[in-house]
């Protein structure tokens, strides 16, 4: 049989309604604890007001969508079934001839576009606010500015404090960022002000130093001055600098396969944002799996189930996906599986026991 329009917009309906309830609350509370604490941490910083953390949280919150986007279509998915159960709704459609399969279409169409309009529109957007946050963080929270950018022209380093900056170009990276080559410094006090420029053929990080070699010092109205070699103060480490590169959730959808590319042919591990492309590939897939796996929770419930039995079976799923997703995510990470393979097996697993389950209560 069929499925009627009807029918279907009916169901889509119910599911967009109960969806956008739960990811509504949800937002909310998280929001909330999000400026506690940001106002834990500004708690003794001078120059951070409310207005500065509300603004951050707000920087912040579009990325938080993203993270509570499978909790809200979890539970929203269930309050649906649940209530169609218990309304006896379901009942009367599949006393109708309408399968499991088939009154579960509408909702997991609806939720596959917004999974697919969340990594092509959404998270461009999402990205941008992120990357402004953590610039407020660097300059409110943390107190101080490393940063580092890969670009067609070389490589970009920011390192220091509020009062003292140095900027740093390097043409090609050896080393995994331990060894720069063709390198020019820009140091700056006060407010970005120039001080002063270093040439150096090549510089080698060392434990609280950047050693320069083949050296030009250069001050305004000086005369440039040449050295063997100069030594740089930093608090950079090998692990410091990796990690200086712009957070993989700052980078949009589609930034995100050509910055890869960029960091692999300056000599850098591209794994953490490889991880992250394929994950956000993946959220569709996911989505769905949270519908498959709501269903079996609730569309077997009727008057005399126990919703609470129901409602902790659910959401102690969601729950044991969140930690199964972070395990397999940290083996990513570590590289110990393939990057692809820890962003795909959540979604992967999660649909197929979804699947089995369903085939389980509908065909026995």
């Amino acid at each position: 049989m069929r499925v009627s329009v009807l029918l279907s917009r009916y169901l889509a309906r119910q599911f967009l309604f109960w969806f956008a309830s739960v990811f509504t609350t949800l937002m909310a509370i998280v929001a909330m604890f999000d400026i506690v604490e940001l106002l834990r941490r500004a708690s003794g910083k001078q120059g951070v007001t409310t207005d500065v953390v509300v603004q951050m949280s707000l920087l912040k919150l579009p990325h938080l969508v993203q993270d509570m986007l499978p909790f809200a279509v979890l539970i929203g998915a269930m309050l649906t079934f649940w209530r169609l159960a218990k309304s006896n709704e379901l009942v009367v459609a599949r006393a109708a001839g309408v399968s499991v399969w088939q009154f579960l279409m509408p909702p997991v169409l609806l939720t596959l576009m917004i999974g697919v309009a969340l990594i092509t529109a959404f998270n461009p957007f999402a990205a941008a606010m992120r990357a402004q946050y953590e610039q407020m963080e660097a300059k409110y929270l943390s107190q101080q500015r490393n940063e580092l950018a890969v670009s067609e022209t070389g490589v970009w380093l920011r390192q220091g404090t509020r009062e003292r900056q140095d900027v740093i170009h390097a043409d090609d990276v050896a080393a995994s960022g331990q060894t720069l080559i063709g390198v020019t410094v820009y140091r700056l006090v006060n407010q970005d002000l120039f001080q002063s420029r270093i040439d150096a053929a090549r510089a080698d990080l060392h434990d609280g130093y950047w050693e320069l070699s083949d050296v030009f010092l250069s001050e305004p109205e000086k005369q440039t001055v040449h050295q063997d070699t100069y030594r740089l103060a930093t608090d950079l480490t090998t692990n410091t600098i990796q990690d200086s590169f712009a957070s993989a959730d700052s980078l949009s959808f589609w930034e995100l396969p050509q910055f890869i590319g960029m960091m692999e042919d300056a000599g850098f591990n591209a794994n953490v944002h490889r991880l992250y492309l394929h994950s956000l590939l993946a959220t569709p897939v996911l989505l769905c799996a949270m519908v498959l796996i709501a269903a079996t929770f609730t569309i077997r419930s009727g008057r005399r189930t126990k919703t609470g039995m129901m409602v902790v079976g659910g959401v102690t799923s969601g729950f044991v996906l969140y930690f199964f997703t972070n395990v397999v995510h940290a083996l990513g990470l570590s590289t110990s599986i393939p990057a692809q393979l820890a962003a795909w097996m959540p979604a992967v697993v999660s649909t197929m026991l979804g699947v089995t389950a369903l085939l389980h209560l509908e065909d026995g």
